[in-house]
């Protein structure tokens, strides 16, 4: 079975401790923690070894999706000094403002495609751009994103044939045309099956659909059943 799980800012708003609770007794073990607000790193960075994160195969962190070029370097320095190596490093790379900066992370970076909101981040020919910049980044696949720029998935095929061997977390939920997180529809799931055979089976995958604590285990079904694991997947060239 595909590693599946939540993004914490999903469950909770700014609430990091809270997403956990929600999700004890529940099929996952994955789990991204979101501090998608500047003043939320550090009180996520400080409690990180509070957490009970141990039922997690896979961890990751999301850094804030909006900070000034003097707050850029409090957060690399804050990244480095508390975050395991082995947990990827979730950015949106319409924040960057020195990409020399991020470089130090290397592999453990990985870089996320935008909405349709962004001015980068969006197509494969703007993540080229990205990508040369950080050569050694991953990848975090939002397909929510790539759907909301392109509703005929050619954009999200286009990306996973050039960067499916990035990929080390996928972004799963409804992206609407607000750009909100909802949960998934049934087009979204027939949308999103089109391009499943470019996801390699190992690659967990991190819902952010705002959901309730009720709704937890129906939003996980719906998510494998968009995303199935292929019985051939195709490897880009």
């Amino acid at each position: 079975m595909r590693p599946i799980g939540f993004s914490t800012g999903a469950l909770a708003l700014s609430n990091f401790r809270l997403a956990p609770e929600a999700l004890q007794g529940q099929p996952v073990n994955a789990v991204e923690l979101s501090a998608l607000r500047y003043p939320e790193l550090q009180p996520l960075l400080d409690a990180l070894e509070s957490l009970t994160l141990a039922p997690y195969n896979y961890k990751s962190i999301h850094a804030p999706s909006s900070f000034s070029a003097e707050q850029e370097v409090r957060i690399v320095d804050r990244l480095k000094l508390s975050v395991p190596r082995d947990w990827p490093i979730v950015l949106h790379p319409d924040t960057i403002h020195d990409f020399s900066a991020w470089r130090v992370f290397g592999k453990q970076l990985a870089i996320e495609n935008m909405d349709r909101r962004k001015p980068i981040g969006r197509t494969l020919e703007e993540l080229n751009i990205i990508f040369e910049k950080l050569p050694e980044a991953m990848f975090c696949f939002d397909i929510g994103h790539a759907r909301q720029c392109d509703t005929t998935m050619t954009e999200a095929y286009r990306i996973l044939r050039e960067y499916s061997k990035r990929l080390c977390q996928v972004h799963v939920s409804e992206v609407n045309t607000a750009s909100r997180h909802d949960p998934l529809s049934f087009a979204a799931i027939l949308a999103f099956a089109q391009v499943a055979h470019l996801i390699p089976p190992w690659v967990p995958l991190i819902l952010e659909s705002r959901v309730t604590q009720a709704q937890i285990k129906s939003e996980i079904d719906n998510a494998q059943k968009a995303l199935p694991i292929a019985a051939v997947w195709t490897v880009s060239a």
